[in-house]
């Protein structure tokens, strides 16, 4: 892109390597409910949503496989268990810190995080004082990604034309919310819970770059005008 006028990023698993303690958890606790799921199935179909999202999907497999209601339960005792496993355990993405702070462009956070716990996941891993105050979670707007409405919310918030905005996302929900936008998308795959035809779905979904890694990432924002 020529010109960009900004960087979106997503959050969990871009910047800070919670998904692949948000996946062990999850996990554990949906064998322990009778649905079990392979890795890189998990990742493929859950990564990106929302609570709300989250919560139908589940409950769709688990009346289809089990023929019952998921736990009223479940997304609190995941909050919880994943917020213990953070607070322990969270770091950046490596390099992470690293390559925004060569970033001149304007930039946001744009995730499905509620807000309760991005600024705080952002302050555990050192990044919230890079980014504050352009910090946004799927709380404040009315759909969650795959629809384009949080890049749509930040890049307005930094008064960016969205198709000016580079979005970077680990996702394919994540990709596909950052195309709605208009927006280009790199896709990201330097996270700990990535692998291979991971980051394949991202291109396939319609990402424009795969990205690597963070020290990847710098050397892209340093050309970045």
């Amino acid at each position: 892109m020529e010109n960009p006028a900004a960087v979106i990023f997503d959050c969990d698993g871009v910047l800070v390597d919670s998904e692949i303690l948000a996946i062990e958890v999850e996990i554990e606790l949906l064998a322990a409910h009778g649905l079990t799921y392979d890795v890189a199935e998990y990742g493929h179909r859950f990564l990106g949503l929302n609570d709300a999202a989250f919560r139908d999907a589940l409950e769709a497999d688990s009346l289809a496989r089990l023929g019952v209601p998921m736990p009223a339960d479940f997304i609190d005792r995941a909050h919880a268990q994943r917020w213990d496993a953070c607070q322990s355990r969270l770091t950046e993405v490596t390099g992470c810190a690293r390559a925004v702070a060569v970033l001149t462009l304007p930039k946001a956070v744009a995730s499905s995080s509620g807000a309760r716990f991005l600024r705080e996941k952002l302050k555990l891993a050192g990044l919230l004082e890079a980014f504050d105050p352009h910090i946004y979670s799927a709380d404040l707007v009315a759909r969650a990604k795959p629809h384009p409405d949080i890049f749509l919310h930040a890049a307005s918030a930094l008064g960016a034309d969205p198709a000016r905005c580079i979005a970077i996302e680990d996702s394919v929900n994540g990709v596909r919310s950052g195309l709605a936008a208009g927006m280009t998308v790199w896709a990201f795959s330097g996270g700990g819970h990535m692998d291979g035809p991971a980051g394949r779905r991202l291109m396939e979904a319609g990402a424009a770059r795969m990205v690597g890694s963070w020290e990847e990432a710098r050397a892209l924002f340093q050309g970045l005008a």
